[in-house]
């Protein structure tokens, strides 16, 4: 076994162990202290612990999906499509765990058999759940569901600049969802070249704090032409993002997984310690799922990976 890798059994007595959170030691990055049980990864020895199934539908897995951890329940959504099947759809995909390691689909098909729906993340309001995502043409949109399988599009989310008016047309989406004090703050990328905050009080318009987007490509190679935002965590006051990039001008371009801290949502810096995994293993779409004990980190561009913290 590689020095990258871990055993799947000791994940799981890991898990079987007290719930409780472990201490952490932050990595000091400038004035802001960037914890360091989200900066050290290992790659589980048994990944990919989610793949496409070929000839189906969700023959491969597209971009971001998402991990909620309900109780003992490990919920996955993720997108599927199928380039041999036409017209071509990306659809929304639906899978449980006991442990987030095996994976058991809901069903042979998908969720929703004819909307768009990709690059997608979940955030609960009450018992409500809310899925941002991007439809056809990177159109960000939102759903709404009272149990996470049976949903329901609400509609194309309606971003304003600062001034009021619609932005302009075009692609917008990695749309990145949190909730802080209230208000609701949406992170979106346009042609990955640069992430944008709005908000809203009431989930129906969103406003640009800025009409020029917050984070930037670059100046490093590994992200200096295309950036995106995955998730964004508060941990002790911290704001951390999941980010990835790439600098490849080629296709098939070499993603990696980065992150960017800040204090208040609106001022953001790069983690110095970028990419938090080794090029070039092309993973990107990560996200953070607490598991009750620790941090994990999932990967989803592809196939579903899973690395810990040592």
């Amino acid at each position: 076994m590689s020095g990258r890798t871990v055993s799947l059994i000791a994940l799981l007595l890991l898990i079987a162990g007290r719930p409780d959170v472990l201490a952490d030691d932050p990595v000091s990055d400038g004035q802001i202290q960037v914890p360091s049980m989200l900066t050290n990864w290992t790659a589980v020895a048994g990944n990919p612990v989610f793949t496409g199934r070929p000839g189906q539908w969700d023959a491969f897995i597209r971009e971001r999906g998402w991990i909620l951890r309900d109780g003992d329940l490990w919920r996955l959504w993720y997108t599927g499509y199928n380039p041999e099947q036409q017209p071509r759809i990306n659809r929304l995909g639906y899978a449980t765990s006991a442990d987030g390691i095996h994976w058991q689909r809901h069903s042979e098909e998908p969720l929703l058999r004819d909307l768009w729906v990709e690059d997608m993340m979940v955030v609960m309001d009450g018992d409500r759940c809310l899925m941002f995502a991007e439809g056809r043409d990177d159109q960000a949109q939102m759903l709404e569901s009272m149990d996470g399988v049976n949903w329901k599009r609400v509609g194309r989310l309606d971003v304003r600049l600062t001034s009021g008016t619609p932005i302009p047309p075009g692609p917008f989406g990695t749309p990145t969802v949190i909730k802080k004090d209230g208000l609701w703050h949406l992170f979106y990328e346009r042609r990955d070249a640069g992430i944008w905050l709005a908000t809203s009080t009431d989930l129906t318009t969103w406003t640009n704090v800025s009409d020029d987007p917050l984070i930037i490509p670059g100046p490093h190679l590994y992200d200096s032409l295309m950036i995106a935002m995955n998730q964004v965590i508060e941990v002790d006051g911290l704001f951390v993002a999941v980010m990835h990039g790439t600098g490849t001008p080629q296709k098939p371009r070499e993603w990696c997984t980065t992150l960017a801290v800040s204090r208040d949502l609106r001022h953001w810096s790069r983690y110095s310690g970028n990419p938090i995994l080794p090029l070039p293993e092309n993973k990107s779409s990560g996200q953070f799922v607490f598991d009750g004990r620790q941090f994990r980190l999932y990967t989803m561009h592809g196939q579903v990976d899973l690395h810990l913290h040592p």
